[in-house]
């Protein structure tokens, strides 16, 4: 019998392990993931960017936790020689009709609390000379860092405390009793006295098979990108974003240059046909059909029909695509951009057709479900860790048992 078993071995689920461990360092913890390593999927297909939170609304999870998370990244990084960067990142308004949207994102970023500065185009051109704007918002605190190796260190560390990461386990059915959990895998049953759902792409099914149904569904975006040639990677010297559109909620294409070296192009976003869809030929009819009957992702595209039609454009159009990122740096052309993995991220969205915007966190009887964990949950991952167990009702047997353990 454990006393905690997460579903999910990505960043997310890793670091509520080690969260449990700090408040309960006596505690039998399990993480159970499906594939053969962790940090497989979102988190191992990520940009790598420390976010700073200067996008998310004040006073949200999104806000406070990704201001948090990138203090306390980049310390854990530091504490165990992870390579990681504060580079620093430039938002720009690439026409003059961007000033006034600027504006508000600057004047979001102050209350959240952030050290940021508003740099006129000389001062853009001194950080970064090949980019081309009328404006932009100077954000010293951003960085870059590969997640898949924090991921890393953090099952190490739970490992490390007598935790359990038990791969290539696949959970099947679950079901939730008054005193236990019992959790069917394609490798045997597990118990526990409680479940933490950090399934990510499939938190939702989780979260079903274990009896809770929400009014959310997740809904998989490929992000698809292309990488600089090296020859080419001199004109980003940061993070280099654009304003975002405040009639779509996805950020953009934008440029990061990564720890190893690269420089990243991308993303756009596109509905994907399979949960853990990289490819534009991945397919599950099973996962096609679970999006296209759920009556929310029909009002999201009818709210955004011209953005999305743009997305799905770029992705077939490496012309398109090129003429996106012309808008930040004219100097690159097409032949300077070469193919590059895709990401899928896991959007919940609501019957209304919006976009759950926030980390969302539903609470069981013996379960915790993380059900909307997109970006910056990377940065995120180790103060969203922390909240899951700060819920974990402290009243319970279970948390007054493994507290008094000597």
């Amino acid at each position: 019998m454990y006393d905690f078993a997460i579903i999910g071995g990505g960043i997310v689920g890793l670091s509520t392990g080690m969260a449990i461990y700090e408040k309960f360092p006596n505690a039998k913890v399990v993480v159970i993931e499906k594939e053969s390593s962790v940090a497989n999927h979102q988190t191992g297909h990520n940009s790598g960017v420390i976010h700073s939170g200067i996008y998310y609304k004040p006073g949200s999870f999104k806000a406070r936790f990704a201001r948090a998370g990138s203090q306390s990244m980049r310390e854990f990084c530091q504490t165990y020689g992870i390579q990681h960067e504060i580079c620093g990142k430039v938002i720009v308004a690439t026409k003059a009709e961007e000033l006034p949207l600027l504006e508000d994102l600057y004047q979001r970023g102050l209350k959240n609390g952030l050290n940021i500065y508003r740099i006129v185009p000389e001062e853009l051109k001194e950080i970064e000379p090949h980019v081309k704007g009328f404006g932009a918002i100077r954000v010293p605190m951003a960085g870059i860092v590969n997640y898949r190796q924090v991921s890393e260190k953090f099952a190490e560390l739970i490992m490390e405390n007598g935790g359990e990461i038990r791969l290539n386990t696949k959970v099947e059915k679950i079901h939730e009793a008054s005193d236990q959990v019992t959790i069917e895998t394609n490798r045997g049953t597990f118990k526990a006295h409680m479940i933490i759902n950090c399934a990510g792409l499939h938190s939702d099914r989780v979260a079903a098979s274990a009896g809770y149904q929400t009014d959310l569904k997740i809904v998989p975006f490929r992000g698809e990108y292309y990488k600089l040639r090296p020859e080419k990677r001199h004109l980003v010297k940061h993070l280099i974003y654009p304003v975002p559109n405040p009639k779509f909620p996805f950020l953009g294409v934008h440029f990061t240059r990564m720890v190893s070296g690269e420089v990243d192009a991308g993303p756009n976003a596109v509905m994907a046909f399979k949960r853990e869809g990289y490819k534009k030929t991945d397919f599950s009819f099973k996962d096609v059909m679970d999006s296209l009957s759920f009556p929310g992702l029909w009002k999201m595209a009818g709210k955004f029909a011209k953005e999305g039609l743009d997305e799905y454009v770029r992705s077939f159009s490496k012309k398109q695509f090129t003429k996106s990122l012309q808008e930040l740096i004219p100097d690159i052309q097409e032949d300077d951009l070469i193919p590059a993995p895709a990401g899928v991220r896991a959007q919940a969205l609501k019957f209304d057709g919006n976009m759950v915007d926030d980390f969302h966190i539903i609470m069981g009887k013996r379960s915790v479900h993380v059900c909307n964990a997109p970006s910056p949950a990377a940065t995120a991952s180790i103060e969203i860790g922390k909240e899951v167990v700060r819920r974990i009702p402290v009243q319970s047997n279970l948390t007054n048992r493994i507290s008094t353990i000597v």
